[in-house]
């Protein structure tokens, strides 16, 4: 598996092509250093460097490539078990159609929220300038003389999926990525960006926000949301004490869908979250009931990859209820509801 990461290895922070990388679990530093790497399949991991891990990607048979920034107080080998996971459920799903490649993050590796989760968020801050110059090389390297677009295009469409404290870490990279680099805004680089159990304030996509940028770059922006989500209710409370009483992205979807760019599409989440995570109901994009078998938040993501489009779209409200059905991946739209409605 191909992965890029800003957390610094035991083996220091120069470069070294084919060296060997180790991750130190007791360093949770946010570096502005990154480092492309290859992890085999015996768990070993080797630094290739940015050309080389990009040529693998433009070389690979997959049509599509998936970026996947995880949540907080997730170590390395929660992140490689879930990448894992989602990548199983694509191949099951459309073989050599999507290659996911993690952005791995410094997280705490304490469980307790309380003690974690104000060192995550400054780590998330600080990794959008190291994960900003990703993007720039990227921009480089297609740009550059040895990948003539006319002679050797690069066709992958690149996609965005980021759980909980993982939109932080995105919605900070793009508005760093366009403070320094960018006179004159983001480019339209992603197809989608999915922003699941979004660890972030709910206004943070409407014009003005620092969140608008991801808007900006992407030809969709779905937003995955549960109002019983029990990990971000947590986080709410963490962020009361700090006097940051907004709602959270991923517990309302967006304040106002009225306020946020056409491309934004709000799916509600409530009545399958706790079926795939009990109790917490935060992780529940990837496998259903069972293990292995896709729920119906992946197949909605899955589809959307397929085809660029979001199902069951309106032209007043780009709100979607996500059920669970006898046929999978059934999907209702209607207008947004909350607990009460029900």
């Amino acid at each position: 598996m191909l992965f890029i990461t800003n957390r610094i290895p035991i083996e220091g922070i120069e470069t070294e092509i084919d060296r060997k990388f180790t991750f130190d679990p007791a360093n949770a530093d946010s570096s502005k250093s990154v480092f492309f790497c290859e992890r085999k399949s015996n768990g070993s991991i080797t630094e290739i460097g940015s050309a080389a891990l990009l040529n693998k990607i433009k070389e690979s048979e997959c049509k599509q490539i998936l970026l996947y920034i995880h949540g907080y107080a997730n170590q390395p080998a929660d992140i490689f078990k879930a990448a894992q996971e989602f990548q199983s459920l694509c191949n099951k799903s459309k073989r050599k159609e999507v290659l996911v490649v993690p952005l791995i993050w410094p997280c705490s590796s304490e469980n307790s929220i309380a003690s974690n989760y104000w060192d995550d968020q400054k780590s998330a801050d600080a990794s959008g300038y190291a994960f900003s110059r990703v993007i720039q090389r990227f921009i480089e390297w297609r740009n550059s003389p040895d990948n003539d677009p006319e002679l050797d295009p690069c066709l992958k469409r690149i996609n965005v999926l980021a759980h909980s404290m993982g939109n932080r870490v995105y919605r900070e990279t793009l508005y760093n990525w366009n403070y320094y680099d960018l006179p004159d805004g983001v480019p339209l680089i992603f197809r989608n960006s999915f922003l699941i159990a979004a660890d972030v304030v709910n206004e943070t996509l409407e014009p003005g926000q620092k969140g608008e940028h991801i808007c900006n770059a992407s030809r969709n922006v779905v937003v995955y949301y549960a109002s019983d989500d029990l990990a971000l209710r947590a986080s709410k409370g963490a962020n009361l004490k700090s006097k940051i009483a907004s709602r959270r992205l991923g517990h309302s979807g967006p304040e106002d869908l009225t306020r946020v760019p056409k491309n934004v599409y709000s799916v509600d989440c409530d009545d399958i979250n706790t079926q795939y995570d009990y109790p917490k109901g935060h992780t529940y994009f990837r496998s259903g009931t069972r293990k292995g078998q896709s729920g119906v938040v992946f197949k909605h993501i899955f589809e959307v990859l397929l085809t660029g489009r979001v199902p069951e779209k309106t032209s007043l409200i780009n709100t979607s209820i996500l059920e669970p059905a006898r046929v999978p991946s059934k999907i209702s739209t209607r207008r947004k509801r909350t607990k009460t409605d029900k």
